[in-house]
């Protein structure tokens, strides 16, 4: 395993994803034709919030240290290729695509990029959640495989999460240690005990190459698809992989569906883009 000296440098977004809730009517909501037609599509990176969502991702993980980033996209996703790859190539992070065939799930997608991890470390995100690089620059300094952390009330209170939305993000069950044992659908009585605050994950991963063998070995979930939380549990009970949890209080902008797109408009309106 290699990783550069300064920390992690390399990321991986997963963009293959079906965008089912983008395509889904959204009553009462507005968006101007550029927008519909993207969110059609269900390709939520690209919705248009005056430039591609993307670009703020790429943007936050530029200004967070990191040099190289692969997008996993599926084969009907040219825009997305032309897009970053011949039309606006950003300098300040270079771009690399790996493809998906099919959406057979997140721990498929991560095996996508394999061959551009290299053996390296690398980081893994969501490509429609808008991660803070305060938050991404810690992760990046860590010499071990970790996940951020997020307090659910943060996430409520200064980002753009509802109290329903949030309980899709799992409660993580961390030891004394501070690594996390798993990942839980709900809270148990003990972790509130404890703290009074219930953390959960936006897949916000540091990873090196011993996660590819269990992407490889996790089943098929009850949704018929490779997940990368169930990979991670697998690794942790079966290869002995130990992976800290860093705990923040920090917002997160999550475009899932029409109605998050004049939020998270709004709420980056005054970030400035570098590409």
């Amino acid at each position: 395993m290699r990783s550069a000296a300064g920390g992690t440098t390399k990321a991986v977004i997963l963009a293959r994803g079906l965008g089912t809730r983008m395509r889904a009517d959204s009553p009462g909501t507005t968006l101007n034709a550029d927008q519909a037609s993207v969110a059609e599509t269900g390709m939520k990176a690209m919705i248009p919030i005056g430039r591609p969502f993307l670009d703020y991702v790429l943007s936050a993980l530029a200004d967070a240290g990191f040099t190289e980033v692969c997008l996993v996209i599926g084969p009907e996703h040219s825009q997305v290729r032309h897009h970053y790859g011949r039309d606006n190539p950003p300098t300040r992070i270079k771009v690399h695509f790996a493809e998906q065939p099919r959406p057979l799930g997140t721990a498929d997608a991560v095996l996508a990029a394999e061959r551009f991890t290299d053996g390296d470390t690398f980081v893994v995100l969501n490509s429609d959640n808008y991660y803070p690089p305060a938050v991404l620059a810690e992760l990046s300094r860590l010499r071990e495989p970790a996940l951020v952390a997020f307090a659910h009330s943060a996430l409520m209170e200064l980002g753009n999460v509802s109290a329903v939305r949030v309980k899709r993000f799992g409660a993580l069950d961390i030891d004394a240690d501070g690594y996390l044992r798993r990942i839980l659908a709900t809270p148990d009585e003990s972790m509130l005990r404890q703290s009074g605050e219930v953390y959960g994950s936006l897949n916000c991963w540091l990873f090196d190459n011993r996660i590819f063998a269990a992407c490889r070995e996790v089943p098929l979930s009850p949704r018929n698809e490779l997940e990368l939380p169930q990979a991670v549990q697998l690794a942790i009970e079966r290869r002995g992989m130990r992976m800290k949890a860093i705990k923040v209080r920090a917002p997160v902008l999550d475009m899932s569906n029409r109605a998050d797109i004049a939020v998270v408009e709004e709420r980056l309106r005054d970030v400035e883009v570098s590409l």
